[in-house]
């Protein structure tokens, strides 16, 4: 058991619920910056002996998560000048608790799989679930674009955190090869993003529906 590790787990849980609190888009933005960060280091932490492939994924994670995609985040709600998510289709309040109830299944959930010793780690298996439940709330009860593709990348961090069981075992080529698809996806949102405000003056993607009309 890594102490240091479970200290940054609690800390990624308790950044999973401050999301689904705030308002402020840069807010948000910060906590994803920093759970990136702090995701990147992992990899060292899980084993005893990490070897270059978990070198190679801590740095990646670090310059992709804790640098290059938050600098696009911020680039692109300037672009669009918003600063606050003002109407989710559920309330702050409501989504913490659902946060909240979402990570104690999670730790429920984990305990009962069937874990090989080495991967025991008590809260690595549900930290991942959770900030994946986390990542899909954001992902679906938020208006604005831009807190929609944080929710996808928040979304992905909860996988990346189960695949460190695997990094000594997975190919170096599959982990870094994510979070190049990861990068990819945030890119073109972050133009998606540019080209809906245009067209509607707005982020709200309630807005899109007049598309059908």
């Amino acid at each position: 058991m890594n102490p240091l590790l479970n200290a940054l787990l609690v800390l990624v849980l308790a950044l999973n619920l401050f999301m689904l609190g705030t308002s402020r888009i840069l807010t948000v933005i910060r906590m994803v910056t920093l759970q990136g960060i702090l995701l990147g280091v992992m990899p060292l932490l899980v084993h005893e002996h990490a070897g270059l492939s978990a070198a190679l994924a801590s740095a990646a994670a670090i310059i992709l998560k804790g640098i290059v995609i938050p600098f696009m985040f911020i680039r692109a709600m300037r672009d669009v000048q918003i600063k606050r998510e003002v109407e989710p289709l559920i309330g702050f309040l409501p989504s913490m608790l659902l946060g909240a109830l979402a990570t104690g299944f999670a730790l429920v959930f984990a305990a009962k799989l069937p874990l090989v010793g080495e991967h025991t780690t008590p809260l690595l298996v549900p930290a991942s679930l959770s900030t994946m439940f986390i990542g899909f709330i954001l992902l679906t009860t938020r208006a604005k674009a831009i807190t929609q593709a944080m929710g996808y990348l928040v979304l992905e961090n909860g996988i990346f955190l189960f695949g460190l069981m695997l990094v000594d075992a997975m190919p170096l080529i599959v982990e870094l090869g994510v979070l190049l698809d990861v990068f990819v996806g945030i890119f073109i949102i972050c133009i998606i993003v540019n080209h809906v405000n245009r067209a509607f003056s707005s982020l709200d993607t309630r807005r899109l529906a007049t598309l059908k009309e």
